[in-house]
């Protein structure tokens, strides 16, 4: 054979090896994803995002493992998300407090909306307005009459400024005209509350639950349009007489910003199969997470909440001048 010929035939032999090889790496996944939560473990977000890691490892056929990266309430494991590369193999746990609340209270090196790819919304937690067992209200209009009352002088706990539990007091009280005293704690609000030395929280099921099933606090509504799972005797805040009172903890899978179409396709069909999957289902719901529609499994579905969250809430935060230094 001609020097020529085999040398375009090794030339030929080693293009096809390259486009072998880039076609190889383009394979996604072909190890393990890194999913940053940025919270402490053990709380409600770290369990969710284990409880949804061990689900979406089979339709991925790699592990999901789970960082946790805390600090600055939720923004610096945000943040390491926004800077990570593109390639699909560093995702994040967004929530309501990291993808809205954080954007108008915290000074961030990053953009809440244009920083993150949405890959799907995850169940959502609506919260539980409860009262210590001695005030006299059953039901929560009287709840509202008895606060009414006493303006400035009734006292909510909260776990800080800015949480979904005190921007949900907030929002109460501009739609009904109350006047409450939000008292912040780092810990031990709960048990303040169920010795009487505060008069009410709104606040998580996984929190609020144990107690009032114990009979030590009462519960009026949930800030959700449908009751929980977990505890259907409770009136949600339409059937109590504050239709649109809506509040919920939700979170999200995020991708940082450039990760390509067809990866995030690969992480939403991940998560759309654990959240199908009847024992992941059943673990979320037992933490007080409602049900999400098919539909909603989106990422469009995320973008839009997202957006209609920070256009709900921004104004409100804004207007009680609310910031975290």
């Amino acid at each position: 054979m001609p020097r020529q010929q085999i040398s375009a035939l090794v030339l030929s032999f080693a293009i096809g090896l390259g486009f072998a090889g880039s076609a190889a790496s383009q394979v996604y996944p072909s190890r393990p994803v890194t999913l940053i939560v940025p919270y402490a473990a053990g709380g409600s977000s770290d369990t969710i995002a284990r409880i949804l890691a061990e689900g979406m490892r089979s339709s991925l056929g790699h592990p999901v493992i789970i960082e946790n990266v805390v600090g600055a309430s939720g923004s610096i494991g945000t943040g390491r998300v926004a800077r990570a590369m593109a390639d699909g193999y560093t995702v994040g746990l967004g929530s309501f407090a990291t993808h809205v609340v954080n954007g108008a209270v915290l000074s961030v090196p990053y953009d809440v909306l244009a920083s993150f790819e949405p890959v799907s919304l995850l169940p959502t937690m609506p919260l539980l307005i409860a009262a210590k067992k001695e005030l006299p209200a059953t039901n929560l209009k009287e709840l509202i009459t008895w606060l009414k009352a006493k303006p400035g002088k009734a006292l909510q706990g909260t776990f800080g400024i800015g949480t979904s539990g005190h921007l949900a007091g907030i929002l109460l009280q501009n739609e009904t005209g109350i006047q409450v005293e939000f008292v912040p704690y780092r810990g031990g609000a709960m048990q303040d509350l169920v010795s009487g030395h505060i008069d009410m929280m709104i606040d998580l099921a996984p929190s609020v639950l144990p107690q009032v099933h114990a009979g030590r606090i009462k519960v009026f509504a949930v800030t959700g349009k449908n009751r929980l799972a977990a505890a259907p005797e409770f009136p949600t805040v339409d059937e109590a007489g504050l239709p649109g009172l809506y509040v919920s903890s939700w979170h999200g899978l995020y991708a940082p910003k450039g990760t390509r179409n067809d990866v995030i396709a690969k992480l939403n069909t991940a998560v759309v199969q654990a959240l199908a999957d009847a024992t992941v289902r059943g673990r979320l719901s037992d933490l007080g997470n409602e049900p999400l529609a098919r539909e909603l499994q989106t990422p469009e579905a995320l973008g839009a909440l997202q957006r209609a969250e920070i256009a709900k809430w921004w104004p409100i935060i804004k207007a009680a001048g609310i910031k975290v230094e």
